[in-house]
């Protein structure tokens, strides 16, 4: 009897390893990304203040092109750096100076005031933003929630 053999035999493959000669690579790409489009918070508030509560309360866009302006207790704060109204307006030109161009064409002052601060004291730090031609001034606030608004 003879026997004969197929051409197709079975044979026991095992499944090749997952080759994870990739993934370092993959991770470090991963981790750059989030390391480029991840803003984080660069000031370093040294002025005490509570936001007001309003009800028109909108989300800004382009955060690159802002300057923040904090007043509480008396003083004011421009991004990290402690001033006072006589040095506001140069301090706010140096500030759009290290912008980009595209940036600095569209700056937006984001005043965040203590709730109790004198109405003066806002109106004359408005006075150094025209000086500095700082037009774009945008009030930072929460948002009231109903109860509030029917106090």
């Amino acid at each position: 009897m003879i026997r004969m053999q197929s051409k197709f035999h079975r044979s026991s493959h095992e499944l090749p390893g997952l080759n994870l000669a990739s993934m370092p690579d993959l991770i470090f790409t991963v981790l750059f990304f989030f390391m480029l489009v991840t803003h984080m918070r660069d000031d370093d508030v040294k002025v005490r203040y509570e936001v007001p509560a309003g009800t028109e309360v909108q989300k800004l866009e382009q955060k690159s092109s802002v300057i923040n302006i904090y007043i509480g207790q008396g003083r004011i704060q421009v991004n990290g750096q402690l001033t006072d109204l006589e040095h506001l307006a140069s301090l706010l030109n140096k500030e759009r100076s290290k912008m980009a161009p595209e940036n600095a064409e569209h700056l937006t002052v984001s005043l965040k005031a203590d709730k109790k601060t004198p109405m003066g004291l806002i109106a004359d730090v408005k006075a150094a933003l025209q000086q500095s031609f700082a037009l774009r001034v945008n009030y930072s606030g929460t948002e009231m929630n109903s109860q509030q608004n029917n106090r």
